[in-house]
């Protein structure tokens, strides 16, 4: 008599269904968990940078005094936006189909991780158009932005060191630097050529994580920066970040920001849909970004590896 046929052995297994879902979109970004994020009361941040000083001068005696001049102040407004979603799960799958993994748990978890990764996308890469926030890449304002050559030009450490010495909010103490991996590894190419692999140095942060370290600045591994910009006659251009985080004064640094009343990612319950056997839970996050100092961030543009 021939051997059962696999497929109807099939028939009487069933396949170890592992559950939960594993992760298998990811950007790598180091950066985003050390971001302080500060409550907003009202729709937006609003705040005074110094613009001018008022004007002094020398005075002899009997001399009259001239320097009438006031200190003046631009006004700068960092607006809340809304990222938003909605999972919707059939009822009849949510009561069929969660034997091993629960089908709402699942599509609610993947909304939150999906609105985590657009404000980290953002965080770099926001325009200001169609509802975004501005990201640091915007928010950098020209006398704070380096062109590494007019048609792109190689990282280099006298790049580096002219980008942290325009970082001096916090009298010249950076926080950190950032760029895309490409650029960590031409980084530690660079640092290797001085003598060998064990100058590559890490930096041991207060979670316990190690990173790259360039002159006592930890490194940030931010997979969200662009690696297509345009400069002159290169397309294939990236930028490099340094700056400093705010320490609470809103004074200093730079800061995400999230609405006093409805603090971080939020989840709501919406209940059934009105025309469908479903239900509907919101995820959303009232979130956008600050630097309180035009001194507190510099960026890099340019560069070509």
């Amino acid at each position: 008599m021939p051997s059962n046929p696999l497929i109807e052995a099939a028939k009487l297994s069933q396949d170890d269904l592992v559950s939960g879902i594993i992760a298998n979109i990811v950007t790598v970004d180091r950066f985003y968990g050390l971001l302080p994020f500060e409550p907003v009361e009202g729709p937006a941040a609003v705040y005074n940078r110094e613009n001018v000083l008022g004007d002094v001068q020398m005075l002899g005696v009997g001399g009259t005094i001239t320097a009438k001049a006031p200190t003046t102040f631009t006004q700068v407004t960092s607006a809340l936006k809304r990222i938003v979603g909605d999972a919707e799960v059939d009822n009849f799958v949510e009561a069929t189909h969660s034997d091993t993994t629960d089908q709402l748990a699942v599509q609610v978890a993947g909304k939150a991780k999906a609105v985590g990764r657009k404000y980290a996308n953002l965080l770099l890469n926001g325009t200001g158009a169609n509802e975004e926030f501005e990201g640091l890449l915007t928010l950098a304002s020209a006398g704070q932005t380096l062109i590494a050559g007019a048609n792109g030009a190689t990282l280099s450490f006298e790049l580096l060191d002219e980008l942290l010495d325009r970082v001096t909010a916090k009298d010249g103490k950076v926080d950190f630097l950032m760029m895309h991996g490409r650029t960590i590894r031409s980084l530690k190419a660079l640092l290797r050529a001085q003598g060998g692999a064990g100058i590559v140095e890490t930096l041991e942060l207060p979670s316990g994580e190690e990173v790259l370290e360039y002159e006592g600045v930890p490194v940030f591994r931010n997979d969200w920066m662009p690696t297509n910009q345009t400069q002159g006659t290169s397309t294939n251009c990236t930028s490099i970040i340094a700056g400093c985080l705010d320490d609470g004064s809103q004074r200093v640094g730079i800061a995400g920001l999230h609405a006093k009343k409805a603090m971080g990612i939020q989840v709501k319950d919406i209940g059934e849909s009105e025309t469908k056997d479903e239900s509907i839970t919101r995820v959303k996050f009232y979130c956008g970004l600050a630097v309180y100092s035009d001194l507190a961030l510099a960026v890099a543009q340019g560069v070509k590896n």
